[in-house]
């Protein structure tokens, strides 16, 4: 796990705790970037290239570093501006410098307009400092209070660790109970006292107080009347930008992992039967490898940024460079423009497929143009036991090294509860992601030092339910009549005429004029009166019917169902709690879309501390800000349609010079994993009676232990029938059983050095407050 940590300190406050000098504590292996009162550690395995830091001092131009280099000395100026960017950014040095100054007068926006994923630290003179959250969720930034000031980092464990915090059980009930809910999570985490800075938000830190600020509204989201067209543009923009820079950048020599096999790629991809990860792969093929500097540097010394293979310039119109053919940036079997694959290079540029404005390289030539890319595919079946053809999403692309991974009991759910279960790795944070981490590894293990993944793509891309409200909103409900007549189509042919030609157009209809009307503080008070009476959704009925129950302000999580009668109780009071502030500015589907990102994003950042092996690095471009930003343009009644996400992925792809897709490319049946999960819970149906012989969630008072119990024999029985839901409701509960195990079986101080020893405490019930 990487983390960057640092803190600021001010004035004693009354009532601070107790804590050693800071002087005194540090972390444990960190790289030190800043030094001074308030200095900045960068800790883990992190790559040269992701350490970026640049300074402006009075009277003199930016300087920019790149990699390890000797820590920035404290200097007593309040004119000194200080910029860190730790993570994968695409910005050249001279957009760095630039975007320090422009900085000074107090904008933060433009600093998270580049590509990539990362972490900037702004500090203006000595006692203030900014942090950015990404859009998505997936770089969060945690604070607490820490002697007379603040302690920050990007992961709340060392936090947790630093101030001796104890477990927030509350917090843990609110998570199993409304997952997607902020009302219910509030700016928690699962550590009392440890506060999450809400994604598009930034923290500043003054004198030592922390202050929140929202840098990114939801902008141009929903807006009617913009032009799918150039909503299409931007997106096809932007995913290859992100692509191409994380290609472009991957180290050309990487260390071999310790756990990684002889012959591993530099590069991988996921061809799994989604639309998502067969875009990714396709266009991570087309990428011309990574390219040698035509003056290369001492060896062991870190390139520079000078103009960046992935900087955002307009297309060239000149004649070609040496890697302007088709080689260099088109699609492999992509169909050639009329006169342009084949024409002579004096009748002008060949086609690359780049969208104008997406990027441009010269100076350098490619390494090797074969390089192969580690396709992993995992050899599943569908509803109907028939194998989806995951290669046939992505057809003649010799440069994708295809890899086909059998299932075993190695790689089912649940797998690690065979072995110890406190034996496997601690994650920042619980998600069901620790129940398949043993599948996820084995994909990732067979991938690329740099694996890209198609994560999050239904979230920023698709149409949220929800979103059928605000169409009601903006009075255009003409709109609504292609999903609701895919919805009973889907229905009829289920469930009968009746059901998909009268009872699912009324019922969602019904539904979507109801959330349009109702107030936002009536809505938190019948979710928490569902909640309270476990009237929660059970995944089972028509495609209709569950788009009508996810039609709601707050839909209560799928292991709400099994939580005790105090546990319930307690986030019934935070959702009426929360019916007394204001109203968020947001229309129903765009809020509830947007907060099923950033549970998405959660997920994936459990799923790479559980995973991703040192030296590796996990990617997913889709929750990049730059590619979140784009989606926004996206109107709703495009998201809304039926088959909307492979219809817009075929568009990038087409964008991108992929003209020879099938129209009906991406819209395959996809793997039932049902019963793969009952079979690992059958398998581990003697870890799981262990687990819960006296389960610690039961000891807080979280879980009524009787039904957890009977339900996990009922999903362990093939015959037995079981919700939809059921399966994901369990995950969740073992998932936070394990979590706790491992918290309490870790030895505290481990992330830091210059601690005292503290008391451990014992688990609590539930705070109402």
């Amino acid at each position: 796990m990487r983390w960057l940590t640092g803190w600021c300190t001010g004035a004693p406050r009354p009532g601070a705790p107790a804590h050693e000098p800071p002087g005194a504590v540090a972390p444990i292996a960190a790289r030190t970037l800043w030094t001074g009162p308030d200095p900045l550690w960068a800790v883990g395995d992190w790559r040269p290239e992701e350490i970026r830091l640049a300074v402006l001092r009075p009277g003199a131009g930016a300087s920019v570093t790149t990699g390890p280099t000797a820590p920035d000395l404290f200097e007593a100026n309040p004119a000194t501006l200080r910029l860190a960017v730790l993570g994968h950014c695409g910005a050249t040095d001279a957009e760095l410098a630039a975007g320090l100054a422009a900085a000074r007068g107090g904008a933060v926006r433009h600093l998270t307009g580049w590509p990539g994923s990362y972490t900037v630290v702004l500090r203006s003179g000595t006692r203030s400092t900014v942090l950015l959250t990404d859009l998505a969720g997936a770089r969060p930034v945690f604070h607490t209070p820490w002697g007379d000031g603040t302690a920050y980092a990007t992961a709340a464990l060392p936090l947790a660790d630093l101030v001796g915090a104890p477990l927030d059980t509350g917090h843990l009930a609110a998570r199993l109970a409304c997952p997607e809910a902020p009302e219910a999570l509030g700016a928690g985490t699962p550590y009392l006292g440890v506060r999450r800075v809400p994604p598009g938000h930034a923290l500043a830190v003054r004198s030592g107080r922390p202050y929140l600020t929202q840098y990114d509204g939801p902008g141009a989201e929903g807006v009617p009347g913009r032009g799918e067209a150039a909503a299409v543009r931007e997106l096809t923009r932007a995913l290859l930008e992100s692509v191409r820079f994380r290609v472009r950048t991957s180290p050309a020599d990487p260390a071999p992992l310790p756990a990684g096999r002889s012959g591993r790629a530099r590069l991988g991809v996921d061809l799994s039967y989604g639309t998502a990860s067969a875009t990714v792969a396709l266009l991570a093929a087309a990428v011309p490898p990574a390219a040698v500097p035509a003056a290369a540097g001492p060896a062991g010394t870190v390139a520079p940024y000078p103009s960046g293979p992935y900087r955002a310039v307009p297309a060239r119109t000149g004649p070609p460079s040496e890697e302007s053919g088709p080689e260099a940036g088109a699609m492999p079997g992509a169909t050639p423009a009329s006169g342009s694959a084949s024409a002579p290079r004096s009748a002008g540029p060949a086609r690359t497929g780049a969208v104008k404005g997406s990027w441009a390289r010269s100076g350098a030539r490619p390494r090797t143009a074969s390089e192969p890319v580690a396709a992993v595919t995992f050899g599943e079946t569908t509803g109907t036991g028939t194998v989806p053809a995951a290669p046939a999403l992505a057809p003649d692309v010799p440069r994708l090294r295809r890899t086909v991974l059998a299932p075993g009991p190695d790689t089912l759910p649940y797998a690690d509860l065979r072995a110890d279960p406190t034996a496997g790795p601690l994650t920042d944070e619980p998600g069901p992601e620790l129940v398949t981490a043993a599948w996820a590894e084995a994909r990732f293990g067979a991938g690329g030092t740099d694996h890209l993944t198609g994560y999050g793509a239904r979230q920023v891309l698709d149409g949220h339910p929800a979103r059928l409200a605000d169409l009601v909103r903006a009075g255009r409900s003409r709109e609504l009549l292609s999903p609701v007549a895919a919805l009973a189509g889907a229905d009829r042919a289920a469930a009968g005429v009746l059901t998909g030609a009268l009872r699912t157009p009324l019922t969602v209809l019904r539904a979507a004029h109801r959330l349009a009307r109702i107030r936002y503080p009536e809505a938190l008070d019948d979710a928490a009166v569902r909640l309270t009476l476990r009237r929660a959704p059970d995944g089972s009925g028509t495609a209709g019917a569950r788009s009508a129950d996810d039609l709601a302000w707050v839909v209560p999580g799928p292991a709400a169902r099994w939580l005790s009668d105090e546990a319930l109780s307690a986030v019934a009071l935070r959702l009426r709690l929360a019916a007394r502030e204001p109203a968020p500015g947001d229309n129903p589907g765009a809020y509830r879309a947007r907060h099923a990102l950033h549970r998405h994003a959660r997920g994936f950042r459990t799923l790479v501390h559980a995973t991703e092996q040192p030296g590796q690095r996990l990617h997913a471009p889709f929750l990049d800000n730059q590619v979140v930003r784009a989606a926004r343009l996206l109107p709703d009644e495009v998201r809304l349609q039926p088959g909307a996400r492979p219809a817009l992925l075929h568009a990038v792809l087409a964008g991108a010079g992929r003209t020879d897709l099938p129209p009906d490319w991406g819209r395959g049946p996809r793997p039932d994993r049902a019963p793969t999960v009952r079979a690992g819970l059958r398998l581990a149906a003697d870890g799981l009676a262990e687990l819960f012989d006296a389960p610690l969630l039961a000891e807080a008072g979280l879980i009524d232990l009787p039904a957890v119990r009977a339900a996990l024999d009922r999903a362990a029985d093939p015959a037995a029938p079981l919700p939809p839901a059921a399966l994901a409701g369990l995950a969740d509960l073992v998932a936070t059983e394990l979590w706790l195990r491992r918290v309490r079986a870790r030895r505290h101080g481990a992330c830091w050095t210059g601690l005292p020893r503290p008391v451990h405490p014992a688990l609590s019930p539930p705070r109402l407050s």
